[in-house]
C-alpha cells in the first residue's frame, strides 16, 4: 500500500470529509479478495445459479453486509443477495437501489485470478502467456501513467466485470453507515448471479423489491453513463442432412456441417461486431458445431431499434431458404428468443433518475458522457420490469479479456458518486 500514489480524483474525497487512504484501502482490500473467488457462469446450464462457485461470493457478501451493520439481508435459493438499509431522513423518500452482478464471463478463464496493483509507469506491461498491456494500442492505459491500476498476471480475466461494481457499492455502504450524519433514502442492494449468460434476473423475486429507481454499477471508464442499450435476441439454427456412404453419395448426400458453413457465409460481414460501433447493430456467430447428419449455429442479434432486429430475424429466414435451395434434401429450423430490450424509453419517462445521476456526477467534479451500451446489463431487464435503471462506470476496461484492467482512481470516483447520489435522493424532499 505504501507504493500507491493517489491522484487528484482520489483526493477529491477530502472535499466530502472522506478519509482518502482509509476508503481506498477498504476498496482495494474488497476488490482484491472478490476477484480471487472464481464465479464463472455457464450459459449452457438451466440452473440458477448456473455454477456452484457463485455461492461462495454470495455468502461472503452476506457476512460482510452484516459486519458493516446491515440487518435486513436475504440470500435467496437462487443466489440473489438482497439487502435493505432504512432511511435516516425524517421525510418519506422513495427507495433507491444499487445493483451489481456476482458472476464473471465464461469466455475467458476465471480461475486462480492473480490481481496486481501497481503505479503505472507508462511502459508496456509484459504478462504471462504472451499477454501484453500496451499503451500504444490502449489510449486509456497510456493516459494512466503515474496512476494506480489493477490487472492480472495474464493467465485469466480480472473479474472487474462486475466485482469492481460490487466492491464500489460495498465501500460506499460502509462509508454511509459509518457516517449517519449523511442523510439517505431507503437503500436496496442487489447482487445477482448469471448476468453474463443473459439470465441475471431470471429468478429474481421482483415482487419483493422496494426500489422505485435503481442504478447498476457495471460500466466501463469514467465519466461514461449509460441509459440506453441494445435490443437483444439470440438464435439457434439447426441443420438436418441426409447421410450415406461417400462412395455412393452422388445426388443423395446432404452434408449438414457444410450447410452450416454455407449459411454462416451468407451473414453480412459488414454487420459483425468487429465491423460495427456506435449505434450500428450486428449478428454475432458464437458457435458452429456438428457433423454430416446434424449441425447447429448459435448467434446473437443486436440493434438499438426494434426495426433492425426484425430485419435481421427476417434475413435469417431468407438465409435458411437459400441454404435449403443450395442443398437439396436438407432442412433448417430456426429458434429465436429475446433477452432484453432497449431501456431508453422507460428511463426517459422518469427524468428524475437521470437528473439526479448527472447532478451527482457534476457535484463530484465529473462531467458525464452519455453513451449507449453495446450490450446490456441486469439494469436493462430491471428497467423492462418497471424499475428504471441506468448504468454507472466502474473504472474497468477490456471486459471478458486477459487484458482486463481497472483504474483505482475511477473506482474511487464511483464510490464517491454513489455517496453523492444517495445524498441527492435524500434531498428530494
Amino acid at each position: 500500500m505504501s507504493r500507491v500514489r493517489f491522484s487528484e480524483v482520489a483526493k477529491g474525497f477530502l472535499r466530502m470529509d472522506l478519509r482518502e487512504k482509509e476508503c481506498a484501502a477498504g476498496l482495494i482490500d474488497r476488490f482484491m479478495r472478490y476477484v480471487k473467488i472464481c464465479t464463472t457462469s455457464n450459459g449452457y446450464s438451466s440452473a440458477t445459479p448456473s455454477t456452484e462457485e457463485q455461492w461462495e461470493l454470495a455468502k461472503l457478501l452476506v457476512e460482510e453486509l452484516k459486519s458493516i451493520g446491515i440487518d435486513d439481508i436475504e440470500l435467496t435459493s437462487a443466489c440473489y443477495v438482497i439487502a435493505r438499509v432504512p432511511s435516516n431522513s425524517a421525510h418519506d423518500l422513495p427507495a433507491i437501489g444499487f445493483l451489481a452482478h456476482i458472476d464473471t464471463s465464461p469466455d475467458v478463464n476465471g480461475k486462480n485470478v492473480t490481481p496486481i496493483l501497481e503505479e503505472y509507469n507508462g511502459l508496456a506491461i509484459q504478462l504471462k502467456e504472451g499477454v501484453v498491456l500496451d499503451p500504444a494500442s490502449d489510449s486509456d492505459l497510456a493516459a494512466h501513467k503515474g496512476k494506480s491500476i489493477i490487472h492480472t498476471d495474464g493467465t485469466s480475466l480480472l473479474g472487474a466485470d462486475d466485482k469492481a461494481g460490487i466492491a464500489e457499492i460495498m465501500t460506499a455502504l460502509a462509508y454511509l453507515l459509518a457516517h449517519p450524519e449523511i442523510k439517505r433514502p431507503p437503500l436496496e442492494i442487489i447482487f445477482s448471479p448469471d448476468e453474463e449468460t443473459g439470465n441475471g434476473l431470471a429468478e429474481l423475486p421482483f415482487d419483493k423489491l422496494k426500489s422505485k429507481f435503481c442504478y447498476t454499477l457495471d460500466g466501463g471508464p469514467s465519466p461514461e453513463i449509460e441509459a440506453e442499450c441494445f435490443n437483444a435476441y439470440s438464435a439457434v439454427v439447426q441443420f438436418y442432412g441426409n447421410v450415406i456412404h461417400p462412395g455412393s453419395a452422388r445426388g443423395k448426400l446432404t452434408n449438414a456441417a457444410v450447410m452450416a458453413a454455407y449459411f454462416a457465409s451468407l451473414i453480412p460481414r459488414s454487420e459483425s461486431p468487429e465491423a460495427t460501433d456506435g449505434y450500428y447493430g450486428y449478428y454475432c456467430v458464437t458457435k458452429i458445431e456438428g457433423a454430416q447428419e446434424k449441425a447447429h449455429i448459435e448467434l446473437l442479434i443486436r440493434d438499438f431499434e426494434q426495426e433492425g432486429i426484425t430485419r435481421r430475424l427476417t434475413a435469417l429466414v431468407s438465409f435458411a431458404r437459400a441454404t435449403e435451395a443450395a442443398f437439396p434434401g436438407g432442412k433448417i429450423k430456426i429458434e429465436t428468443k429475446s433477452s432484453y430490450f432497449n431501456m431508453k424509453e422507460k428511463i426517459n419517462a422518469e427524468p428524475a433518475v437521470m437528473e439526479k445521476l448527472i447532478a451527482a456526477c457534476r457535484n463530484t467534479g465529473i462531467e458525464p458522457v452519455l453513451k449507449p451500451i453495446r450490450g446490456g446489463t441486469d439494469g436493462s431487464r430491471l428497467t423492462e420490469l418497471g424499475i428504471p435503471t441506468p448504468n454507472i462506470f466502474t473504472g474497468a476496461r477490456n471486459f471478458h479479456s486477459r487484458k482486463e484492467w481497472a483504474s483505482l482512481d475511477e473506482m474511487l470516483a464511483a464510490v464517491r458518486l454513489i455517496v453523492e447520489l444517495t445524498k441527492l435522493w435524500a434531498d428530494a424532499a
